[in-house]
């Protein structure tokens, strides 16, 4: 499945999902192709800080809907440019694309009805079988011995002190908090806990994320700045996701939920926690020598026990949301 020299890939619409295809792109590298992605416009930042990419293109498609004509226009753009692609999501509209486009060679996983739009078909695991995502999507690039994949993402040091010189923060003097979870509440450690475990630290939190997640950055920050003044910086929205990158690489350490910012903390390699409810990190984990995962579920004095977990719902079925409410702030602070 190796292909020929020029190689499109398209790329998945979650922030940690294309940190976790990095492995995947550094194999076909060295391979000998010559990569360009294709990527939503909120993920392709994470795209040009790898190094394997050649180019990076922005899709101008929307959340829902085929967008056929917009689709379209971009395949007759591709044809001719490309002897393999590799579609990384599993959704029928991803394949849509390179099909349209003629690549002769179109690799990805079986699903939504996909099979004729495909060249070279992989089988989807099963639910209970599930690899691990990064694993899942090393398995593209046809290589054996994928099973110790590990994201790695760099930096270039000059721009870090850059970000950092024009937020006034200083290397390693703060903590980022990142609270949100793109996916739902089932998946976001409470904010009263992130706020509990603020004012226990000795340096500035910085709180990360999108535009969407500043209210909830500020059901953070407001409380324990009033007791606190300038405790919290909610930065929420108010950052290139490049610079939101650049803040975490030189933080103290990391606290999130398992959402993209989890898994961009640990392709820096930076120290973290990373607070698991509803998923699982047998699934998803934060691959980095220097991450601490709190996971009730795998907990054998927590009572009663998780049963119900991993239930990968956006809400808590059951109303309780016990997984996340029963981890403390008191849990956290020792890996801190």
């Amino acid at each position: 499945m190796q292909g020929g020299s020029d190689s499109l890939v398209i790329a998945p619409q979650w922030i940690g999902d294309a940190v976790m295809t990095e492995p995947l792109l550094r194999r076909l590298k060295t391979h000998g192709q010559r990569l360009t992605v294709g990527a939503l416009p909120w993920v392709a930042p994470v795209y040009r800080l790898m190094p394997q990419v050649a180019e990076v293109i922005e899709f101008p498609f929307a959340h829902g809907g085929l967008q056929w004509k917009a689709r379209r226009s971009l395949a007759r753009q591709f044809e001719g440019r490309f002897d393999t692609a590799y579609i990384c999501p599993n959704s029928l509209k991803s394949a849509l694309l390179p099909f349209l486009a003629s690549i002769p060679k179109r690799i990805g996983y079986l699903g939504e009805a996909r099979v004729g739009l495909l060249t070279h078909r992989l089988k989807n695991p099963p639910k209970s079988q599930r690899p691990p995502m990064v694993v899942f999507y090393s398995a593209l690039s046809g290589d054996a011995n994928i099973a110790n994949d590990r994201p790695r993402l760099q930096l270039d040091r000059a721009e870090v002190d850059q970000a950092l010189q024009q937020l006034g923060l200083q290397h390693a003097a703060y903590y980022v908090f990142a609270p949100g979870a793109e996916y739902g509440p089932a998946k976001r450690w409470p904010a009263a806990h992130f706020a509990e475990l603020a004012r226990r630290l000795e340096r500035t939190v910085v709180l990360l994320g999108s535009d969407k997640e500043f209210a909830l950055c500020n059901e953070i920050a407001v409380p324990v700045n009033a007791q606190q003044p300038g405790k919290c910086l909610n930065l929420a929205g108010k950052t290139s996701l490049a610079d939101a990158l650049r803040v975490i690489a030189a933080a103290k350490a990391t606290v999130s939920n398992d959402s993209g910012l989890m898994h961009v903390a640990a392709a820096l390699g930076v120290s973290q926690v990373a607070i698991f409810g509803s998923s699982s990190p047998l699934h998803t984990p934060p691959l980095n020598a220097k991450a601490n995962v709190l996971w009730l579920k795998q907990n054998p004095a927590y009572r009663p026990a998780l049963d119900c977990a991993p239930c990968f719902e956006r809400l808590c079925p059951l109303g309780h949301t016990r997984c996340l409410t029963d981890i403390a702030a008191d849990d956290v602070l020792p890996y801190l």
